[in-house]
């Protein structure tokens, strides 16, 4: 009895060792998104190829001097490489849209692993579940089987769209959800960043949308605002509707802008929501009257019709 007593007490503490000791402790690296490097995100200037870290890369477990390395690059791109660190607010910007912080296990041995499972404690941070790790998944609170199946899914082209679509999920129990729920980030996209497969991935979209999203794009310059996708032939009120909470849209630099009280009469004439001479005309003789005039005072007094005056609606 007393050599049972010792040999688990023996255990007990080898537990307790490896619950403190853990082998090798885990590692945090920022992984700069193949667009751009560090320094193209602060100076920028193109990055080469050989300094861009791809997906596999960035998830191998950093020595400590790799470790140091990237600190002190994040340190300097954040900084703007200023004398003294003082902070360049446009580079950090910049380098935080496009850096993202993975948490990447080390090597644990079996014993260590079979320990950790069982003294596991769910933990609750901002996550996006169409990018999250399987082992950020078992931190949130997930068993390695649910989180597999969660990977499953998106292997398999699956995506999470809004937050309810991953309270769908089977192994998600509704507990589990409410206390997520807070922290789900489902990144909007942006339509005037976005490519034909990103819109064809939205609900309702198809190849044939997709395509006209890019075009009314090109023919805009840029978009101002997302409801103008409506004036793509056929789009429609109700298309718009399902997707308008996946949406937004940024000012791209160096995108033409047009402001009808300000525009020349040839800016009018270009612009794809008038191209019309007389039309042209007649707003610039009514804006020398009125100068505080909006697109329903030019409807009231029999301007232009409502289809123009939606149209210009969106750019005020």
């Amino acid at each position: 009895m007393l050599g049972y007593e010792i040999a688990l007490f023996v255990q007990r503490a080898a537990v307790l060792r490896i619950e403190a000791s853990r082998d090798h402790p885990d590692t945090v690296r920022i992984y700069i998104k193949p667009q751009e490097s560090v320094a193209s995100a602060v100076s920028g200037t193109p990055a080469s190829s050989d300094s861009r870290e791809s997906p596999s890369s960035a998830k191998a477990t950093a020595a400590p001097s790799d470790r140091a390395d990237v600190a002190a690059t994040t340190r300097r791109s954040a900084t703007g490489g200023t004398a003294g660190g003082a902070q360049n607010p446009a580079a950090v910007s910049r380098f935080r849209a496009e850096a993202e912080t993975l948490r990447v296990d080390a090597l644990h041995s079996p014993a260590v692993q079979a320990v950790r499972e069982r003294t596991r404690s769910c933990e609750s941070f901002p996550f996006n579940p169409n990018t999250v790790s399987v082992a950020d998944l078992q931190r949130l609170g997930f068993t390695l089987r649910q989180a597999e199946s969660i990977d499953a899914y998106r292997q398999k082209g699956g995506r999470f769209r809004r937050k309810e679509d991953f309270a769908r999920s089977y192994v998600v129990a509704d507990s589990v959800y409410e206390r997520l729920a807070p922290f789900i980030r489902i990144p909007k996209l942006d339509i005037n960043r976005a490519d034909s497969a990103a819109f064809d991935a939205l609900p309702g979209i198809g190849p044939y949308f997709a395509a006209k999203m890019v075009q009314e794009r090109e023919r805009l310059g840029a978009y101002s605002r997302t409801e103008q996708l409506m004036g793509i032939y056929n789009f429609g009120q109700e298309r718009y509707d399902a997707l308008r909470d996946l949406i937004c849209c940024f000012p791209v630099d160096g995108a033409p802008e047009f402001d009808l009280r300000t525009a020349s009469e040839e800016q009018m004439r270009a612009h794809p929501y008038i191209r019309s001479y007389s039309l042209a005309r007649s707003i610039c003789l009514y804006r020398k009257y009125h100068p505080a005039f909006t697109a329903d005072d030019l409807l009231r007094d029999g301007i232009i019709d409502s289809t123009v005056a939606v149209r210009l609606k969106w750019l005020e």
